[in-house]
């Protein structure tokens, strides 16, 4: 019973790495796209093409920044995650 309790801490343990270092790559992309707006509007404000400027390209680099790093976590789980508590339950 120990070892499965030690187990189930190491698998736990794993999972809040995982979660925490996505956490801090979503919170870095936040805050540096933020600061920058904050900081260097004009370079935010330049224009790459008519109708499109560095920060609104920027901002949909931040979305797609989310959603690739959700994948990348729904796809950890799934894959090490899910099958590590299974073994652990047989």
């Amino acid at each position: 019973m120990d070892d499965r309790k030690e187990a189930l801490r190491k698998i736990s343990a794993e999972r809040w790495r995982v979660a925490l270092t996505l956490s801090v790559c979503m919170l870095a992309i936040y805050f540096g796209f933020i600061l920058l707006i904050a900081f260097d509007k004009p370079l935010m404000g330049s224009i790459l093409t008519p109708g499109l400027s560095l920060g609104i390209l920027l901002g949909v680099v931040v979305i797609l920044s989310a959603w690739v790093l959700t994948t990348i976590y729904v796809r950890w789980a799934n894959r090490v995650y899910d099958e590590k508590i299974a073994n652990l339950r047989r």
